[in-house]
């Protein structure tokens, strides 16, 4: 029987709700970061050498192997999950199969865990531009992937090359940075892996977020624009249908794009620039052509990293395992963000105007409150490498140390300090909202952000929900939002 939601507005008021405990209190520090894959799990990360899984749908939390980070644990201690995996392995983009069938793969990873209703898709070779259910995997060694669903008409090879669309974290540890203070997490091998961390700030010593912008959200890819071709070269795509924005590299600079099928199924490239019809990218493997259908999409190759009292932001390129020096936008962020600070890349506001192929918002932006006391609101443009202060009203809420933030669609959850007291911002009307109060005491405010959202899905029925772990307990509670 299908699920429905018949909760209304002034007639069924939120109410918290207690869920499982954490495994201990919380400290300075002490974050958790969300998964937006199958299954929705969050990795929390309580010390340089704990971390555990909790898992909503069963509502526990279950201990993963030690993080052994490098450094001291504190302030600026932070993490982000990206969209798709490629196991121990660092600096690709894809890995490949050694052989398969028409219905299964053989990998060079050594699986730890049982991926059935995960997702893998095909960016080269046999089968290029197929996106894979799991059916279930062998646990070892050089482990064998077989899906659910039709056998494929050509059998996968050692031409397949692939992405696991199953849960990594990024992990960035505090104090002086060394080998070992950036790594990720990985599920399907339940492996950390030392990721570089050179260009980096030498010390993290105040808030800071990590942010990424991934193609992949919650169960499928995210479009923001999709069409077809007209014609290509190597390194172009033309649509002389489309009417995008123009001036500087365009509004589609520094997304990527996929080609989804038809000649060239399966490339994924960033774009560099793009104009009113055309998107260019450093080049494709296998020219598009009028038979080429595409789509838009976040990048899944880039990960920001933001704050740590200083204007500027840094970009890590998993393809290349490597940090940019200090990126110097045409326009600098008008101050530094403090304790307190948020950093969330907005990507499904509703709103028709946000969802506007040729002015479109969705996807171009990450916004940042500052924090540290005031209540500024920044946002950086993804495309145009710009920050610019964002008006909003009533702008009279301040936050600091032990604020909490949950990105849910088209607007930004905030838990103020260790107050209790909850507001929404709403992207689209640039404004700030009462959202109740959490009436359970806290202890005192902390650094660290430990709230999360969970959406439970029902064929077109969504239903969320926010979660927080209280600042100073082990006490995690959850709302849905009416």
């Amino acid at each position: 029987m299908p699920t429905t939601n018949g909760n209304r507005k002034l007639l069924d008021l939120k109410r918290w709700e207690f869920v499982s405990i954490a495994p201990q209190a919380t400290a300075a520090a002490h974050f958790i970061v969300s998964s937006r894959h199958y299954r929705q799990q969050q990795l929390l990360l309580s010390s340089n050498t704990a971390a555990h899984l909790y898992n909503p749908s069963e509502d526990g939390f279950v201990a993963v192997p030690s993080p052994a980070l490098a450094g001291t644990f504190g302030a600026g201690a932070c993490g982000v999950a990206a969209s798709f995996s490629t196991g121990i392995t660092t600096a690709a983009l894809f890995l490949t199969a050694t052989a398969g069938t028409t219905t299964s793969i053989n990998t060079n990873q050594n699986l730890q865990r049982d991926l059935r209703g995960y997702s893998v898709y095909f960016v080269g070779g046999n089968n290029a531009g197929k996106l894979k259910t799991i059916a279930s995997n062998t646990i070892g060694a050089n482990a064998v992937i077989t899906f659910a669903g039709a056998p494929e008409a050509v059998a996968f090879n050692n031409s397949s090359q692939y992405r696991l669309m199953t849960p990594v974290w990024f992990v960035l540890g505090a104090g002086t940075l060394a080998a070992g203070s950036f790594r990720k997490y990985d599920l399907a091998t339940n492996t950390w892996t030392t990721l570089a961390h050179a260009n980096l700030p030498s010390t993290i010593g105040t808030d800071a977020k990590l942010v990424s912008t991934p193609a992949w959200i919650d169960t499928g890819f995210k479009s923001f624009s999709t069409g077809t071709a007209t014609s290509g070269t190597s390194t172009t795509l033309v649509d002389s249908s489309r009417s995008w924005l123009a001036g500087g590299n365009g509004q589609w600079a520094n997304a990527q794009i996929r080609i989804t099928g038809g000649t060239g199924a399966g490339q994924i490239r960033a774009i560099t620039s793009s104009d009113n019809n055309t998107i260019t990218v450093a080049g494709f493997a296998t020219t598009p052509d009028s038979t080429s259908t595409y789509s838009i999409e976040g990048n899944d190759d880039r990960i920001y990293f933001l704050g740590n009292n200083a204007v500027g932001l840094h970009i890590y390129n998993i393809s290349t395992n490597s940090w940019t020096a200090a990126v110097v936008p045409a326009v600098a962020r008008g101050g530094a963000p403090g304790a307190g600070m948020s950093a969330h890349w907005v990507h499904s506001a509703p709103a028709a105007d946000w969802n506007n192929e040729n002015t479109i918002k969705n996807g171009r932006y990450i916004y940042s409150f500052r924090g540290n006391g005031g209540a500024q609101l920044d946002r950086f443009d993804i495309a145009g490498v710009t920050w610019e202060a964002i008006s909003y009203s009533p702008a009279a809420e301040t936050f600091n140390a032990g604020t909490k933030y949950a990105y849910n669609k088209d607007r930004l959850y905030i838990s103020k300090e260790n107050t209790g007291r909850w507001f929404a911002f709403d992207f689209a009307e640039s404004a700030m909202q009462a959202w109740g109060v959490m009436t359970y005491t806290q202890g005192a405010a902390l650094v660290g952000d430990t709230a999360f959202d969970v959406t439970y899905r029902d064929g077109a029925t969504e239903i969320d929900y926010l979660y927080m772990l209280l600042n100073t307990s082990n006490v995690l509670l959850r709302q849905q939002v009416v």
